[in-house]
């Protein structure tokens, strides 16, 4: 299939909405929604012969599968539900002892981070926040996160792409530093399969976890933990079922009769993926989240206070180095004032919904108000004109 058919005939998106919003939940084609159906009628057919006869071996082979796009070594691979709970899982075996350090970033995904925090609660560790700027260089990136290590760090939690600012994080270089420094990493890639070429060896991380649902085409959730072989067998599963004496990762992963099906329609999803050409989908989707970020600071210029504050970010945004090229998502500040909290960011996404018809994520950072836009193949540049037209209306002006 053609990348320009994709985007009429790939998903069953709502017509009638404009749907910017990629990032969070992803989209499920149209084609892996039928094979996970399949897999589900399988199972509905014959539980019995199902899930002690059949759902082994396909969850094995679906694991391979990830295992082979992601270029990371099979044995080290668990199929998880989601990022969240593959962290959680590592947070939970690590046990820090009272008065370690866990080390994060004022970028982490905030179900993370209070999974970190729920962690340090609970057995004494403390938890140490690096802040890292928007407009931050790789080389001050590494500094401002290694200079935030002391001897007492126990383990380094780190972004690939981070959720709220799409910040794409020098991950070889970190764990490089980090592990100069004795400091295991966990890296959190919720965003990272599909949208960037992974080579998970590569980044020589203890614990690796990404998303196959966001952008991999994955149904949700689906996930996958990929761990170094010397902390694999210290892992205690989230659920203690039949399979917890089998060790990594059959233990993670089997608790009990789980409905598996998003992971066994992975491969499906994967090959339609490639498909389609991921080097063109990962460049069609970067230069248009792009075009869509400079359209959406220019209505979001028209508001801009005179002598407002944080006028740097939007310069940044209109002439995109708020940003990178391999990242399908974007950030567009808002102007001082309208979306600088919780409750502003929810009325504003409530708004472009309601009244617009526009889902796209509105969050608030460090006492700003951004715009995260994503691109992908159902998207075209109307998309963002038709947000930015409604950002004029709805900011005050």
């Amino acid at each position: 299939m053609s990348i320009d058919r994709a985007r009429t005939d790939l998903f069953t998106l709502d017509p009638t909405v404009t749907h910017l919003n990629h990032g969070s939940f992803g989209a499920v084609p149209v084609a892996v929604q039928q094979v996970q159906r399949r897999w589900r009628e399988q199972a509905e057919a014959n539980p019995m012969a199902f899930f002690t006869r059949v759902q082994a071996d396909a969850v094995d082979d679906a694991r391979a599968r990830v295992a082979a796009f992601l270029r990371a070594d099979h044995d080290g691979v668990a199929l998880m539900t989601n990022a969240s709970a593959a962290a959680t899982l590592v947070l939970r075996s690590i046990e820090p002892a009272p008065g370690d350090e866990l080390l994060v970033t004022d970028h982490g995904y905030g179900a993370v981070t209070l999974a970190v925090r729920e962690v340090a609660a609970r057995t004494g560790a403390v938890v140490r926040e690096v802040a890292v700027p928007l407009l931050a260089d790789d080389d001050e990136v590494v500094a401002r996160i290694t200079a935030g290590v002391t001897a007492r760090t126990r383990l380094a939690v780190v972004d690939h792409v981070a959720s709220g600012t799409a910040r794409l994080f020098p991950v070889d270089r970190l764990v490089a530093a980090l592990h100069e420094r004795g400091v295991p990493v966990l890296v959190d890639a919720a965003h990272a399969p599909g949208m960037l070429d992974v080579d998970v060896a590569a980044t020589g991380a203890d614990y690796w976890f990404g998303n196959l649902h966001k952008w991999a085409f994955a149904p949700r959730p689906s996930a996958a933990l990929v761990v170094a072989p010397e902390h694999r067998a210290g892992l205690r599963p989230l659920v203690v079922s039949w399979d917890a004496g089998s060790g990594f990762p059959l233990a993670l992963e089997r608790g009990g009769s789980l409905d598996h099906s998003p992971w066994l329609a992975t491969s499906a999803a994967l090959d339609l993926f490639e498909s389609l050409g991921p080097a063109a989908v990962r460049t069609r989707n970067g230069a248009l989240a792009r075009e869509g970020q400079r359209l959406v600071a220019a209505a979001a210029a028209e508001r801009w206070p005179a002598n407002g504050p944080r006028r740097d970010l939007l310069d940044a945004a209109l002439d995109g180095s708020l940003g990178d090229d391999l990242v399908s998502m974007r950030l567009v500040p808002l102007p001082p004032g309208t979306a600088d909290d919780d409750a502003g960011a929810a009325s504003l996404r409530l708004r472009l919904a309601d009244a617009h018809r526009i889902e796209a994520q509105v969050v608030p950072w460090r006492g700003i108000g951004l715009v995260r836009l994503s691109a992908q193949l159902y998207n075209a540049i109307g998309d963002y004109e038709r947000l930015a037209a409604a950002l004029l209306q709805e900011l005050p002006g």
